[in-house]
């Protein structure tokens, strides 16, 4: 689990990254990422009730997000709000496939470290 520092929670956060902000898209991931002025980066996971009406289902795909980033943490660049949106294909996917998605978003995007 993320810690909440690395949460984008406030709504004008929001919509400066939905306004401003750069976008990419995978196979069943997209993302919107913006410049923040600070040293971390923020993530939101925005399962909506077009991927499921059922919470725990919903709850189920963002915690699989958010894991995905946490192991990927330290190799992420810093100063950024990324914003996740998934499409209701992830329902049919499997952990390893959806990490690799993102990932995969992450490294088009230029937000990984070269190491």
């Amino acid at each position: 689990m993320l810690p909440k520092e690395y949460k984008l929670k406030k709504d004008n956060d929001f919509k400066k990254v939905f306004k401003n902000g750069r976008y990419k898209q995978g196979d069943i991931i997209k993302i919107k990422f913006f410049k923040n002025n600070l040293t971390i980066s923020r993530f939101a996971f925005l399962v909506g009730l077009k991927i499921s009406k059922k919470a725990t289902k919903r709850n189920n795909i963002r915690r699989i997000l958010e894991e995905s980033v946490r192991l990927k943490f330290k190799q992420i660049k810093s100063g950024f709000d990324i914003v996740v949106i998934v499409s209701p294909d992830i329902l049919n996917k499997k952990y390893q496939e959806i990490e690799k998605d993102l990932i995969n978003l992450f490294q088009k995007s230029n937000l990984l470290v070269e190491e």
